[in-house]
């Protein structure tokens, strides 16, 4: 069964997949939201519903983009979530993930005219061979106890270690930070199609590194190592001036970057893009730097300001995750925006729901009222395609065309 408010599977659903997967080496971990309550105290319980819905969607968004894609995700409770993979990762990847998911949860959440951080707690284990899928949650059940009792610390495995052994945090980091020298961080890149007539129009730069040890890292894993060494305005320029490098030959394609928090909140973010633009000599009107509004809160204007400013040279402001936050005309009237890029939620039932088409019909009259392109996330089907094209969006990407591919595999579509 689905749980009613987030979509996602419910605790019995949890168990039946662990019984089907108790043969095999399962990973799994449990995240509590502990100061969950005090949002509904404080703001009533649709705030408190929206919250849980937004953090079950930064949640799912991270399984889809650093897991395989038969992990289970799960609400098992009123603040607590539980995510399993039977897929072989070693102790100290999935500890990593974790602190990558704990960065992404623990993200500005606005809230009438508020800003909440829930930063939450997370019991991990690695299952025994043929243990079942409840002797796995009582574990999982004691070691968030435990962390409940424990001022201060966010993470515990449940054989009662704080941290995994071998590669220490430290060494990690020093391992990014021989990649970025060694130029050894990989980029896939997100084809964007035209939703008139299918046509090639851009693509989207996402981050991988491939570690010797720990194997594939995504996006978010390499902010969260990043983060602990202060290192994330070193990578997210090392990442934006690769992309430009790559996308040089590809003429009259746009190319989109996303833009973090970190980013924004550094004094030198624009003056920073004016020189990468000017080095890899890629046209600033080719260029899409894409924003949610989370990344926004801590300082909107100054925020506001920088991307201003790069857009005073030609670079292109999208909005993205559109749909799924707190999105409101503010931000819409204060950002030089030239895009809103609609979550793959807002999409995923548009061909089946009237209410969701009537949503979208409703967003692109807005867009073009204010003179705004609108991208479509997350197509999967001809028949969500279609009514992209009937409602009148500009743009779309998702696997019913492609799936991220290389840059080499870019130059070949074209």
């Amino acid at each position: 069964m689905r749980d009613e408010l987030t979509g996602l599977p419910g605790a019995a659903s949890a168990a039946a997949w662990f019984a089907q997967h108790c043969s095999g080496h399962i990973h799994a971990m449990l995240l509590g939201l502990h100061r969950f309550r005090t949002v509904n105290l404080a703001y009533g319980h649709a705030a408190g519903d929206s919250v849980l819905t937004e953090i079950a969607r930064r949640i799912v968004d991270f399984s889809a983009e650093e897991l395989d894609s038969e992990a289970l995700v799960a609400r098992v409770g009123g603040g607590e979530f539980l995510i399993a993979t039977s897929a072989s990762v070693s102790r100290e990847r999935w500890q990593w993930l974790a602190e990558a998911l704990t960065r992404r949860i623990s993200r500005s959440l606005p809230m009438r005219g508020d800003v909440l951080h829930l930063v939450p707690r997370t019991a991990l284990l690695r299952g025994l061979p043929g243990e079942d899928g409840a002797a796995l949650i009582d574990r999982l059940d004691q070691a968030m106890g435990a962390l409940q009792q424990q001022t201060g610390r966010r993470l515990l495995w449940a054989d009662g270690s704080h941290r995994a052994r071998g590669r220490s945090a430290a060494r990690l980091e020093a391992d990014l930070l021989g990649a970025m020298a060694r130029d050894e961080i990989g980029l896939v890149f997100q084809p964007q199609y035209r939703v008139g007539d299918g046509a090639l129009v851009g693509v989207e730069a996402l981050a991988r590194w491939d570690h010797p040890q720990l194997g594939r890292m995504g996006a978010e894993t390499l902010f969260a190592i990043a983060e602990r060494g202060d290192h994330i305005a070193q990578l997210s320029r090392h990442i934006a001036g690769k992309a430009l490098s790559c996308a040089v030959p590809w003429r009259g394609l746009a190319l989109s970057l996303n833009v973090t928090a970190e980013d924004l909140a550094d004094d030198s973010f624009a003056s920073d893009f004016r020189y990468l633009l000017q080095a890899t000599a890629f046209p600033a009107r080719q260029l899409t730097l894409e924003v949610t509004e989370h990344a926004l809160v801590a300082d909107f204007a100054r925020s506001a300001a920088a991307l201003a400013e790069l857009a005073g040279l030609g670079v292109s402001i999208a909005l993205d995750d559109f749909g799924t936050g707190y999105a409101n005309f503010r931000t819409l009237k204060a950002l030089p925006l030239d895009t809103i890029k609609l979550d793959g939620s807002m999409v995923r039932d548009v061909d089946s729901d009237p209410r969701d088409r009537a949503i979208l019909t409703a967003i692109v009259a807005m867009a073009r009222a204010l003179g705004l392109k609108i991208v479509c996330e997350g197509v999967e089907r001809e028949s969500q395609l279609s009514v992209l094209q009937q409602e009148g969006c500009d743009t779309f990407q998702g696997f019913l065309r492609s799936g991220p591919i290389s840059a080499a595999e870019v130059s070949a579509l074209l």
